[in-house]
């Protein structure tokens, strides 16, 4: 697939503070990529330049082949982390207006069907739920019928069902030929959607794969996960290198019999232990030592 979006050492300081330290990275045609990081890493002062609301201090964004320009302006759709939408006006005027920023833009019916938002085109913004706004968010992205997407942390406070139905949407805008770059904090959500991600760390990439490819290269084993209750944290720590993440407790093995041999040694119950592969949390957690959020 042809590069559409071509980042190359990039720098941006802040005062004493460089925030983001020579990254280089390509985005492929009708892919997703997904760039995560904990707050402060860079990541954001990374996709502002990108969207080209920050200039860098050196480095070089190519779209096309080109230095952003208008065709960029005019090709690029982007969904904000958050968006105060204007006040006092329909849903269907405020696309309306979106519409009229673009020399070509999409069918606001349409894109109401899509997006099922005709249920509430006639309401106004100030009533809509964070599912309905989200909905919304993402159709105003699309309405100048984007060729690359900028979706930042799209799901954020919704429920379950709605983040699944706004991934179903975004698989959609992929398989009609558009290139996406996601950031989350939703390690299952970059998992489903990202073809590449890269992992950033303090200004720089320190990763960066198709998400299997990084974890066939990081992880040759499994974790046993028991219920934090279950396994009383000093026996946890000391005699199985245990970590606890919210109500439960994660042991790393190679050898999983051993590993529940040992727990029978100490009458660990194991009515709710369960086995699982390394995932992309555990990846992010072996690589910057923090939580995605921290």
């Amino acid at each position: 697939m042809p590069v559409v979006l071509q980042v190359a050492n990039l720098v941006k300081s802040f005062g004493s503070l460089t925030a983001v330290n020579d990254v280089s990275f390509e985005i492929r045609q009708g892919s997703c990529f997904g760039l995560l990081g904990p707050n402060g890493a860079g990541k954001t002062t990374t996709i502002e330049m990108m969207e080209g609301i920050k200039t860098p201090d050196s480095g070089t964004i190519r779209y096309q082949g080109k230095p952003l320009g208008e065709r960029f302006r005019n090709e690029a759709g982007i969904m904000f982390q958050t968006t105060a939408l204007q006040e006092h006006i329909k849903v269907r005027e405020i696309m309306l207006q979106f519409s009229r920023f673009y020399p070509d833009s999409a069918s606001i019916d349409e894109l109401a069907s899509q997006f099922a938002l005709h249920d509430f085109l006639h309401q106004d913004t100030r009533k809509l739920s964070g599912g309905q706004k989200q909905r919304l968010l993402l159709a105003m992205a699309q309405i100048n019928k984007p060729k690359i997407l900028f979706l930042d942390e799209p799901t954020t406070g919704l429920d379950p069902q709605s983040r699944r139905n706004l991934w179903k949407e975004v698989q959609k805008i992929k398989e009609e030929g558009a290139t996406v770059l996601l950031t989350t904090h939703y390690m299952e959500e970059a998992y489903e959607l990202c073809d590449e991600i890269a992992i950033m760390d303090h200004g720089r990439i320190i990763a960066h794969d198709a998400p299997d490819a990084l974890l066939a290269a990081h992880f040759d084993d499994v974790v046993v996960q028991l219920h934090a209750a279950d396994i009383p944290r000093d026996i946890g720590e000391r005699e199985f290198h245990a970590t606890y993440r919210n109500d439960s407790a994660h042991i790393v093995t190679g050898d999983v019999n051993k590993t529940i041999e040992h727990l029978l040694q100490f009458d660990i119950p194991l009515d709710r232990l369960r086995i699982r592969a390394r995932d992309l949390e555990d990846l992010f957690l072996e690589l910057t030592g923090k939580e995605l959020r921290a």
